[in-house]
């Protein structure tokens, strides 16, 4: 039986801090109506997804912080339907690519066609070109389509017979793949697991989320819908951009940093000989944006140390490479972060009005929160 259409709805207006989303009302704080959409978006993408919360959330984080995003589980653990279900509710243009050993370069960013009536090539640029890009089983494709995407993900355009074309902004890559897999499958390099933004693990579900699982897919799979326009989504991650972070938050993320790059030198002596190489700077940026994203999507303005410690292990594990002692040992990159998020002092945070002023040395403390430095 098929369901009786309803009339197509306009999308609303990009968010502003000078236009009002709704003419004839009092003005929307920016702020609120974002914390509203991304909830909005949220609701869309869990009332298809069972569980998972985690990855929903932090697959949402990567498209405020404009990052890429690698899932990685088990089959059949909603990894895919995780993915095209955001792309539902984010609306723009979305391909899906699936990785196969057979893929060549050309299959992804497109390549040079002879035409005989003009005698002259013209450029047939590929599937890449879309808002967001779902690369399954990325780890399945070979080196060159590897590197291929490596380009387009750190440069954001694609370069075909000595023509630069700039991808569509925004542009999010998130790529699924099998840990179980052994056979016809390439390991991602270093080089290029460090593009991506979060590397976030898929458990596996719960005895009350797969008796959810089999009631709701079970007869009619609900549908996301979308919610969010990508001219939304660009004001999100301006927004993103302007969240304050103080410089004790900044410092608290450099030392989880400097523990993973120097163990001894920071006090992590056990972890030493466990650690062969830490996680570069732009792992300290990518720490500090996917915490500005993680504190627009909890509705605040300024960055707290909780956000730090949320998106620290997606952000750093693939980021750390592990000696042949802690494969022998059986240490993982989670065990070495667990360690180092238990360790390292985090700042204090007190309400502005209960912080003692500040000396003539130091930076005013900014409202809402005081933030004091550790130790």
């Amino acid at each position: 039986m098929t369901q009786p259409s309803t009339p197509e709805t306009p999308s609303p207006a990009p968010i502003s801090s000078t236009q009002n989303p709704y003419p004839g009302t009092a003005s929307v704080d920016p702020q609120a109506e974002a914390a509203r959409l991304l909830q909005d978006a949220l609701y869309q993408v869990k009332k298809v997804v069972v569980g998972q919360d985690r990855l929903v959330e932090r697959v949402l984080v990567c498209l405020l912080a404009n990052g890429h995003c690698l899932i990685e589980g088990y089959p059949g653990l909603a990894k895919t339907l995780t993915a095209s279900t955001t792309a539902k509710a984010l609306g723009g243009s979305m391909t899906r690519i699936q990785f196969t050993p057979d893929l060549v370069p050309a299959d992804l960013v497109g390549t040079r066609i002879w035409r005989p009536t003009r005698e002259d090539f013209d450029i047939e640029w590929g599937p890449i070109f879309a808002n967001l890009v779902l690369a399954d089983e990325i780890n399945r494709a070979p080196a060159k389509v590897q590197s291929a995407l490596l380009e387009a993900m750190s440069e954001r355009q694609v370069s075909i017979g000595g023509h630069t074309r700039p991808l569509p902004d925004p542009f999010i890559v998130l790529a699924t793949q099998n840990p179980i897999e052994s056979e016809g499958v390439y390991a991602l390099p270093e080089a290029q697991r460090d593009r991506f933004l979060m590397h976030v693990l898929v458990p596996q579900p719960s005895y009350q989320e797969e008796t959810a699982i089999a009631t709701r897919m079970g007869a009619a799979r609900p549908q996301a819908e979308t919610v969010l326009t990508t001219d939304q989504l660009r004001e999100l991650q301006r927004m993103v951009d302007e969240v304050f972070v103080h410089h004790a938050v900044q410092d608290y993320a450099v030392r989880l940093i400097m523990s993973t790059r120097d163990a001894s030198r920071w006090g992590f002596e056990n972890l030493a000989p466990y650690i062969s190489l830490g996680a570069s700077p732009r792992g300290t940026l990518g720490l500090i944006s996917a915490a500005r994203a993680m504190a627009v999507l909890r509705g605040r303005r300024f960055v707290v140390p909780q956000d730090i410690f949320d998106v620290a292990p997606e952000v750093l594990r693939h980021r750390i490479t592990l000696t042949y002692d802690a494969l022998a040992d059986g240490i993982t990159a989670d065990h070495v972060l667990n360690e180092i998020l238990s360790r390292v002092q985090a700042p204090q945070i007190s309400p502005a009005t209960n912080v003692a002023p500040a000396a003539p040395a130091q930076p005013t403390i900014v409202e809402p929160f005081g933030y004091r430095s550790a130790g």
